[in-house]
């Protein structure tokens, strides 16, 4: 439950940066915001092999909490650090100390058992997460992935990936294939030297047709300087609002001296002046997206 101190700081936070306010009834989940994308961990948990990058501070549930509630920010969406692998078991105490106001998304291996899904469900994962940064693209249509995107479509869950924007050409076809909803971390991550010119990335907006592909946007500081400005209109026009969903990346690990938290936040002030449509991308779209499945 969202306690009335919880509520009026977030509220205060919205007013000051600009945005929109919201009433909320008692059963609302999401009463001024959601963060569609954010990370906690800290030092001294097991490490996955061959890990590319690993954080030397604590980014802990209460640390960001604390940064939500200074940025008038009632949700979230806790995403398992690529660091942690498929050791998911800090996100799901996370989940389980603070049920009301997070969803997870975790990753895990295509020949997790389906009790294992499950019960992830019911102590709220929504989703499973591919970063296929410096990976191969899975095969999808062989081995346990068919019977496995099988499973996450039955259980409502997406398939957040986290690629290149010219990888898109091969992965989308079989997702959309296998039923499940596709989300594009990133914007969706097109060539800093392409832009929107991205073939890639050209190609993830014709997907927005199929209604099942969603776009996170976040982490504008990982695309290049220009990108969202050029890239937002681009996404409205091909996804809607009701398909995109803000996500500030906390805590913007091996950019946290690039920028911060009210500096992402705001940018989002500037992609969408326009306080109806941030309602959709903050509270409507992430609402429909994590909240209308687990538990």
């Amino acid at each position: 439950m969202i306690t009335r101190r919880v509520f009026q700081g977030a509220l205060a936070g919205f007013t000051a940066a600009g945005a929109w306010t919201h009433v909320a009834r008692a059963e609302d989940t999401a009463t001024t915001a959601v963060d569609a994308h954010a990370h906690v961990f800290r030092r001294g948990l097991p490490l996955a092999a061959n890990i590319r990058y690993a954080p030397d501070y604590d980014a802990t549930p209460e640390d960001y909490l604390k940064t939500l509630e200074a940025n008038g920010i009632s949700n979230a969406v806790l995403v398992q650090p690529s660091f942690l692998g498929t050791d998911n078991s800090y996100l799901l105490d996370a989940l389980k100390r603070y049920p009301d106001r997070f969803r997870g998304i975790a990753v895990v291996q295509p020949d997790i058992s389906p009790d294992t899904l499950r019960e992830f469900a019911s102590e709220g994962i929504v989703g499973v997460r591919l970063n296929l940064i410096g990976a191969q693209n899975p095969q999808f249509d062989t081995g346990p992935w068919p019977m496995f995107l099988k499973r996450l479509s039955d259980l409502g869950w997406q398939v957040e990936i986290q690629a290149e924007a010219r990888r898109w050409p091969e992965l989308l076809p079989l997702l959309l294939e296998s039923g499940v909803t596709i989300v594009a971390d990133h914007f969706g991550k097109p060539d800093p030297k392409l832009d929107v010119d991205d073939p890639g990335f050209r190609e993830l907006l014709k997907a927005g047709a199929s209604g099942r592909v969603w776009v996170k946007i976040s982490g504008s500081y990982r695309n290049g300087a220009g990108l969202p400005e050029a890239a937002m209109p681009l996404l409205r026009d091909s996804f809607g609002l009701d398909h995109l969903v803000w996500g500030s990346d906390w805590p913007h690990t091996q950019f946290e001296k690039a920028t911060n938290y009210t500096t992402v936040r705001r940018e989002l002030d500037v992609w969408l002046p326009e306080a109806s449509d941030r309602k959709i991308v903050l509270i409507d779209a992430p609402r429909k997206l994590f909240w209308s499945r687990g538990r």
